[in-house]
């Protein structure tokens, strides 16, 4: 892969938008997966003897993976909370159905899958009228976003759709219903917990990459690397300690927020840009302070301000959650020590303990499958 180019080693290094990087000349395929991870995988997937090959189990025998998945949607509304909250569950089994059917097309050029996943999402884009501005929505257009970009991506750039107007229609959808909601929540001071700026922000930038919008990548990075907000990597990440934003409330949401910043990090990595190294590496630090604690170890806490003043009253780090690990670790512990050969034992200690990592409906999962090898 081409020589990647380093952003910010100190956040006082300001990320400079120029012509040149606003005429960014994109990869495709290069959101999760680019050509050659989709090479690797389809690879794996026929090998019973690869690393992979236990994370392709986990996908094939679900159920959301299936060719056959029956939709619950479509919803003329979706909203992960208010009045149409009871469309929550159903709406993200639907997306994530297309998600997991396009990596499945991946994975053994069924093209019952990619037309599966196609069809789940031209029936939203035909339905489809509103995400509401409820306290979640930002939540919504960032998870749920990023699974339906990705697979336009491929459909696009890999499957080669001849489909054009169904494509055109998923992607008016992207742009008039999901890309307001996080230019809103841009535009709009710090508000809440760190992991809702990464979770936007991987959506987003992956809108950008499809798009090939370099005016909306360079905000993307921007927001990560600079903005005023707890969701940016020297916001959420403590720099001495690797202590998260969140870890007085709750391992779940730091696990949360991790996994968001590294698939940010990973796809600026496919376009040639090394979100990973920002500031000496901390995302690093922060994945070994998050495994180590949940490992059952001690590690040092402090109660901060955070950048809204709103959560700073946490006196001690929280057990909610301790122990439980969610399928985040695979694909950072592949750049960092299979890349870079760097060193994170906690994190290859969870990675042992949990086995093939599987489906989280808020990550890409299957991480030996999709990201060990990747180069």
């Amino acid at each position: 892969m081409k020589k990647k180019h380093l952003l910010a080693i100190a956040f006082f290094v300001c990320f400079t938008v120029s012509a040149a990087s606003a005429q960014k000349k994109f990869v495709h395929p290069g959101i999760l997966f680019n050509t050659a991870d989709l090479e690797r995988i389809a690879l794996n997937a026929q090998r019973p003897s690869s690393p992979g090959y236990g994370s392709y189990k986990l996908l094939s025998d679900h159920p959301l993976a299936s060719s056959g998945y029956k939709m619950n949607g479509p919803f003329r509304v979706i909203s992960r909370d208010g009045e149409y909250g009871n469309t929550k569950s159903r709406m993200e089994a639907d997306f994530s159905a297309a998600y997991l059917n396009m990596v499945m097309w991946a994975a053994t050029h069924n093209k019952a899958h990619a037309e599966r996943a196609l069809s789940i999402l031209e029936a939203y884009a035909d339905s489809l009228k509103s995400i509401p501005a409820t306290n979640d929505a930002p939540l919504l257009v960032g998870l749920e976003g990023l699974k339906i970009v990705n697979v336009l991506e491929l459909l696009k750039y890999s499957y080669k759709s001849d489909s054009k107007s169904k494509l055109d229609k998923i992607t008016a959808m992207v742009k008039n219903i999901f890309l307001p909601v996080a230019e809103t929540f841009y535009r709009t001071p710090a508000y809440t917990n760190g992991n809702w700026g990464p979770i936007v922000t991987k959506f987003y930038i992956s809108a950008a990459i499809y798009l090939s919008d370099g005016k909306m990548y360079n905000k993307a990075v921007d927001f990560y690397l600079h903005a005023k907000d707890n969701g940016t990597i020297a916001n959420y990440i403590d720099g001495e300690s690797g202590q998260i934003q969140e870890s007085g409330r709750d391992q779940g949401h730091c696990q949360l927020g991790i996994g968001a910043m590294a698939t940010v990090c990973e796809i600026a990595w496919k376009q040639g840009d090394d979100l990973y190294a920002a500031l000496q590496n901390r995302l690093l630090k922060g994945f070994e302070y998050v495994a180590n604690y949940n490992l059952g170890n001690n590690v040092p806490f402090r109660t901060w301000k955070d950048i809204t003043g709103k959560y700073s009253d946490w006196n001690e780090i929280s057990t909610i959650g301790r122990g439980r690990f969610i399928p985040i670790y695979q694909m950072v512990y592949n750049h960092y020590v299979g890349r870079k050969g760097m060193s994170m034992p906690f994190s290859k200690q969870v990675i042992d303990k949990m086995g093939p990592e599987g489906y989280d409906r808020d990550q890409p999962g299957f991480g030996a499958l999709l990201y060990l090898g990747s180069k």
